[in-house]
C-alpha cells in the first residue's frame, strides 16, 4: 500500500469479533434473557458449539496487556474457581440440553497454564462431563512459554488439544524488559520443536508491533526468527496504549513508544517478511502457511469469525464460560461479570452469572452478514443478501455505497452491478472497509475506546 494510504488508515477501530461490537451490550439484558435463549437452543436442531473457557489468572503483569485477569502466585486460587466453572456449566448445559456436541474449544485467559496438570485434568473432564467434544474439531489452548515444559505440552496433547498459541510479542531483550515480559528466543524454540515432535496439528504465535523501544530494524530480527520457527500461523498485532482503561499500561513510559511512521514501518517490513517466506495473509493481522486449515478455508470462502478470531468452523452458537466471557448465541449476546467477586455471587445464588448483553434487531443482523462476508470472504454478492433478507441491497445501504467510493478511488475495493470486492490491497485495511457498514460507529465518531487499524 502506498504511504499517503498507511498515514490515513492509521486510525482507531473495531477488531469485528462481533457485530454490534461488545461496547454496544446493555444492562437491560440479564439471566433471564439468556436462560431463554439457551432454552430456545435446546428446543431446536442445533449444530454443533463453540465454547471458550476463560482462566483469568496470571502469575506476574505485562504492562502492555488489555484481557481481564487477576495477577497472582497463589495458586490455591485456581480450585475455587474451577468448581464455579463446574456451577456455572452444569447450570448451562441444563438450559441448553445436557451432552451438546462441541467442535470447537478454546482456553483462553490470563493464563490458562496457570493451572497445574491435575487441574486442567479436572477442567477437561468436567467439561466432558456437560459437553460432547466431537471428533476432528478444534481445541486449541493459550500458553506462556514462561510456564510450561515438554512434559506439560505432553499432557495438553493426552488431554486431547491438538492446537497451540504461543504468547511471543516480541524477541528482543530490551523490549521484553520493557513491557516485563522475559522469554529468551532459545526457550520458544525448543517448545516449538517438542510441541512439533507431541504431533499437535498447528501452532500459533501471537506477535505485537509498537512496543515501547520496538524500532523497524528491531522487529525485523523478531520477525526473521518467527519464520526461523515456521509456525502454521502468526497473529501480528497493532500495540493499541490505552493507559486511561487499562491500569497496567500505565507503567509503560510513552516517550519509548514508536512514533507513528517508525510503527507503520514494522508493518510494512513484516508484510514482506512473511509474504517471501510464504506465509498467506488470512486478514485482519492473521498469516497462516499455505497447506493450514485457515489459509484453505479462505481460499474455499469456508472462513468464518468469532471472539477467537478466525476459524474454519461453520458460523456456530458460542458458549463463553467464566469471569468476563461472552456467549452468542443465534440473535442475542451474553457477557458474564468481570470481577470475580460478582461472578462468585451470582452463581452462588444459583443464577447465570450474565450482566449484560443485546438481542440483535433485524438490522443488527443484515449487517453482521454484511460486514462478516467482507472480513473473511473478502466480498459481498448483493443478490446472495438480498435473498437471504429481502431487501434491496443498493437502496438499503445508498449512504454506505456512497462512502465507498473514494475506497474505491483507492483501489481498496471494487463495487460492481454483482456486489462488493476488497482487494489485495484493501484487505490490510478490512477493518476500515467494515466500519462503513457499522451503523452505530458511523452515528457515535468517538473511536479511541478501539485499537488502530494499522
Amino acid at each position: 500500500m502506498p504511504a499517503d494510504l498507511l498515514r490515513r488508515f492509521d486510525v482507531s477501530g473495531p477488531r469485528y469479533t462481533s457485530y454490534p461490537t461488545a461496547d454496544r451490550f446493555v444492562e437491560a439484558y440479564g439471566p433471564e434473557d439468556h436462560e431463554r435463549v439457551l432454552r430456545q437452543r435446546a428446543d431446536s436442531a442445533a449444530r454443533p458449539l463453540s465454547l471458550y473457557v476463560h482462566v483469568p489468572f496470571c502469575e506476574s503483569v505485562c504492562y502492555y496487556c488489555a484481557c481481564n485477569k487477576i495477577i497472582t502466585k497463589r495458586y490455591e486460587r485456581a480450585r475455587p474457581y474451577l468448581e464455579l466453572l463446574e456451577r456455572e456449566a452444569a447450570l448451562t448445559a441444563s438450559l441448553a440440553g445436557p451432552r451438546q456436541a462441541v467442535s470447537q474449544l478454546h482456553l483462553g485467559g490470563g493464563t490458562p497454564t496457570f493451572l497445574s496438570d491435575e487441574e486442567l485434568s479436572s477442567l477437561m473432564a468436567m467439561l466432558g462431563r456437560h459437553f460432547a467434544p466431537v471428533p476432528g474439531g478444534e481445541y486449541s489452548v493459550e500458553v506462556d512459554p514462561r510456564t510450561v515444559t515438554r512434559e506439560r505440552l505432553a499432557h495438553l496433547a493426552r488431554l486431547g488439544f491438538n492446537r497451540l498459541s504461543f504468547g511471543v510479542q516480541d524477541f528482543d531483550a530490551r523490549v521484553q524488559a520493557a513491557v516485563h515480559r522475559v522469554q529468551p528466543y532459545g526457550q520458544v524454540a525448543a517448545l516449538v520443536a517438542d510441541a512439533r515432535e507431541l504431533g499437535f496439528e498447528s501452532l500459533n504465535v501471537d506477535l505485537i508491533y509498537g512496543l515501547p523501544l520496538q524500532t523497524p530494524a528491531s522487529f525485523a530480527r523478531t520477525i526473521a526468527q518467527v519464520r526461523d520457527l515456521r509456525p502454521d500461523r502468526i497473529a501480528l498485532y497493532g500495540y493499541a496504549h490505552l493507559p486511561e482503561r487499562f491500569k497496567p499500561q500505565r507503567r509503560i513510559v510513552p516517550a519509548e513508544l514508536p512514533a507513528g511512521g517508525d510503527k507503520l514501518a514494522m508493518l510494512a517490513g513484516a508484510i514482506d517478511a512473511l509474504g517471501d517466506a510464504g506465509y498467506v495473509y488470512v486478514g485482519m493481522d492473521h498469516f497462516a502457511l499455505p497447506d493450514d486449515a485457515l489459509a484453505v478455508a479462505k481460499r474455499q470462502g469456508r472462513l468464518h469469525r468469532n471472539f477467537q478470531g478466525y476459524s474454519t468452523q461453520p458460523d456456530c452458537d458460542l458458549i463463553g464460560l467464566g469471569v468476563s466471557a461472552i456467549s452468542r448465541i443465534g440473535a442475542a449476546y451474553a457477557q458474564n461479570a468481570k470481577t470475580m467477586d460478582e461472578y462468585e455471587d451470582r452463581l452462588r445464588l444459583g443464577q447465570l452469572p450474565v450482566v449484560r448483553g443485546l438481542s440483535m434487531d433485524r438490522d443488527d443482523l443484515v449487517r453482521r452478514a454484511v460486514i462478516m462476508s467482507l472480513m473473511c470472504q473478502g466480498q459481498v454478492l448483493f443478490e446472495a443478501v438480498e435473498e437471504a433478507w429481502l431487501l434491496d441491497f443498493r437502496s438499503y445501504f445508498a449512504s454506505e455505497l456512497a462512502r465507498l467510493e473514494q475506497m474505491a478511488g483507492d483501489g481498496l475495493v471494487r463495487v460492481d452491478d454483482s456486489g462488493i470486492q476488497v482487494t489485495a490491497a484493501g484487505w490490510y485495511v478490512v477493518r476500515a472497509i467494515g466500519m462503513v457498514f457499522d451503523r452505530y460507529l458511523q452515528a457515535d465518531r468517538q473511536r479511541t475506546r478501539f485499537s488502530r487499524i494499522l
